[in-house]
């Protein structure tokens, strides 16, 4: 088992009984739960934060799309929404 800490934090009185219905329906710990949204919402994060540094970089590089592979792709997504 992974080395854990001891965390403290404050809820509003509402999120932590949706957390409570959670971990009951789930019969898992309140901390259980908390603990894999933390991580879910960790991970997620960073890897957007990583995505937004490559991105950065690559403009920096002045690696752009043009304005015609900006438009075809446009024209893609708006035909696949109708």
């Amino acid at each position: 088992m992974p080395e854990s800490s001891v965390l403290t934090l404050r809820l509003d009185a509402k999120l932590k009984k949706q957390l409570d219905r959670i971990s009951k329906s789930m019969n898992r710990t309140r901390s259980f739960v908390a603990a894999q949204a933390i991580q879910e919402y960790v991970s997620v994060n960073e890897w957007q934060i990583n995505e937004i540094k490559k991105a950065i970089a690559a403009a920096d590089r002045g690696e752009f799309a043009t304005d015609k592979e900006v438009e075809q792709r446009l024209k893609r997504w708006t035909r696949r929404a109708r």
